[in-house]
């Protein structure tokens, strides 16, 4: 079971920081063995000292170890801090930002060629859904178009886009319809994301084949995220 946060472009380093102790605190004195994800700023990341089952990663990346491109960072830098975890797909990055579907694919190989953790993000627009599920798996099945799905690190989030950040979850059903069909050819561990919070969340970890959430704007207290942990934890031990 796996409980990621994404900071998005909110907390600093000093209240990162506190974060970070204020969970791995909790983890640590109840023995939880949740896997934990927290992707925070660039700017806030640092050599911290926690849990072997909480990895602190990055939102983003170039494809370099290093070189010439104002303004990006490269593994170099993500190095010097231990990142062995990174986002790559997510919505914001694909419609907001405009990368390329060639673009998320050159980093997905230079991030595996540095062997670490890949949480790659798919997920379907309002339109799409509201044309039907075949419509929705042909849209996220082109979404892996040169994704290597043998990759021994690599983890899928399902984050349909009207879902994200708008209070709106999919349904129970839809997530998991778009689960089961991904579990069909995916042998790797499968999140949903788009509005969990505290309420949703134990529901949406009961469904079949969902193997953890990726969350976004509920996540960013501690006491909310350690909540989703706990939640996580009830369910290991069913």
């Amino acid at each position: 079971m796996i409980i990621a946060s994404n900071f998005k472009t909110n907390h600093t380093r000093k209240s990162t920081k506190e974060f970070i102790k204020q969970v791995d605190n909790f983890v640590k004195n109840t023995n939880s063995d949740v896997q934990t994800r927290i992707y925070p700023t660039a700017t806030a990341l640092d050599n911290f000292d926690c849990d072997k089952s909480i990895k602190v990663g990055a939102q983003n990346f170039y494809p370099t170890f290093k070189g010439s491109f104002t303004g990006e960072i490269g593994f170099e830098q993500l190095q010097e801090f231990g990142v062995d975890s990174v986002l790559i797909g997510h919505s914001e990055r694909r419609h907001i930002l405009k990368e390329s579907s060639s673009l998320l694919v050159k980093k997905y190989d230079f991030a595996k060629e540095q062997g670490v953790e890949i949480v790659y993000c798919v997920g379907e627009p309002k339109e799409v859904r509201e044309a039907g599920i075949d419509a929705v798996m042909a849209y996220i099945w082109e979404q892996f178009d040169g994704i290597d799905l043998d990759y021994s690190k690599l983890i899928i989030a399902y984050e349909p886009v009207w879902a994200i950040g708008t209070g709106l979850s999919a349904s129970n059903d839809d997530i998991k319809e778009v689960l089961k069909r991904l579990r069909k050819s995916i042998r790797k561990p499968l999140l949903y994301g788009g509005s969990v919070n505290v309420d949703n969340v134990g529901d949406i970890l009961d469904i079949e084949n969902c193997d953890g959430v990726l969350v976004g704007t509920v996540s960013w207290t501690a006491e909310a995220f350690i909540k989703m942990i706990e939640a996580a934890q009830k369910n290991k031990e069913k």
